[in-house]
Parts: C-alpha cells; structure tokens; sequence
C-alpha cells in the first residue's frame, strides 16, 4: 500500500510530543555497569590522606548492578550492620577526612563516612574497636556527571589498638578487604533482609607494592567487585 510521504510527515508531527526523549547512549549505560575505572577520567584508585600526602586503597567496590537499597546510605548502613560494621562510637571522629577522585567529574571529595567494627553490636561495639582495633572502611559513591554508577568505593583495612596510634597493621589492606569480603560472602539475612552476594577479584586496578600507599603497607594490588543484590 501506498502511503504519501506528506502523510508519513504528519504522522510523525502528531507523535512527536508522545516520545520522551532519552539521555545519550554514553550516560544510560553508566546506570547498568559495575563502576568505571576512575584513571581515565583523572581519578586515583588510591585515597588522599591530607596528613601524609600518601594514601590508601579503595580495594572493595560495590558495584553498580547491586540492588539499589544497598548502594544508597541507609541500605549500606544496613548492610554494613550486618557483615559486622557499625558506625563510629558516639558518632566521634578523631582527625580529618580522607578525599577521593573516583574519575566522575567531582574531583577530590571528603570520604561520605567511615564505618568500624563494632564487635557484635552496632551501637557501641565500635567503641571496643577504638580501643583494641580491628577492621574499618572509607566509603565514596561515584556518582558525577562523567561516570554516574553509584558504585561505592571502599578504602577496608585493619587497624592497630589505640596503644600504637591506630595505625594500620602488617599487611592491614589485604587483610582488611579479605575479611569484610569473606564475612559478605557469608552473610544471609540480617533483620528480616536476605542478601546474595558475589565477589569478583579485579588485577590490574592497584599497583601491586607500596608506591604511594599510606604507611608504606605493600597491597597485592587486588580490587574485589561484589555485587550485592536483596532477595525476596
């Protein structure tokens, strides 16, 4: 059948205001991907401590095809509660924060907040920790305009008791990210949320040694991916 071009033009005039526009092919796929690298876009995989100059690994991501619960704050915090974090005690941090460039666009921005072992309870058990130490994580989203993920980006390591300052312990960043790693792979349901998680080891991110880490702690230069997901 014959249709006049003219026809065809009125057709697609009358639809026009029926279609919603749709952002560039380039920033809908950053919404489904697991993180993007944060070097090309000028970003470090190593922190900034404003103290030493130096800086320490973001060695655990989460990746951007996690449920979304578990990348906004409350829902990590959830999370975090139950792989045996809990936020610092009595909300008190001593020293400044740590900064960041995820490669996103923002530039170098303060850590969104720190969380520390808490020793079985999530309201003081970190208080213990200030003490005798343990495990504790930075976290930033990547969330800019040139890399918008939502993935998290996790700086995980071990710290000394309070005796030696809280500095971290031999081989704390490894030690730190196998930990919470081996306790999210264990994890099933906490407060009525069921949790399934997978972890993917990723070379090539860090350096493998100490060139430009915080302590002079060498890494083995693995960055774990877990994507978390909430099962119903």
């Amino acid at each position: 059948m014959y249709i006049p071009f003219a026809s065809l033009l009125g057709l697609q005039a009358a639809l026009e205001p029926l279609v919603v526009n749709q952002p560039a092919p380039e920033t809908a796929l950053l919404d489904a991907i697991n993180f993007v690298d944060p070097k090309p876009g000028g970003g470090s995989l190593l922190d900034h401590d404003s103290g030493s100059g130096l800086g320490e690994p973001l060695n655990v991501i989460i990746s951007g095809q996690s449920s979304e619960w578990v990348l906004a704050d409350g829902g990590f915090v959830h999370f975090a509660n139950a792989i045996g974090f809990g936020k610092e005690c009595f909300g008190a941090h001593l020293g400044a924060p740590q900064t960041a460039n995820l490669g996103d666009g923002n530039g170098w921005v303060n850590q969104t907040f720190e969380l520390r072992n808490d020793y079985g309870n999530p309201d003081i058990g970190t208080c213990w920790e200030s003490l005798v130490g343990g495990n504790h994580l930075r976290l930033w989203r990547q969330n800019g305009p040139k890399a918008h993920t939502n993935a998290l980006f996790l700086a995980v390591s071990q710290e000394e008791n309070v005796s030696e300052g809280h500095t971290i312990a031999k081989n704390g960043y490894n030690a730190g990210r196998d930990a919470l790693v081996k306790s999210a792979l264990k994890l099933k349901k906490y407060r009525g949320v069921k949790y399934h998680t997978v972890a993917q080891n990723i070379p090539g991110l860090i350096p493998p040694g100490s060139t430009g880490v915080n302590h002079g702690i060498p890494t083995d230069g693995i960055v774990v991916l877990l994507t978390v997901t909430i099962e119903k």
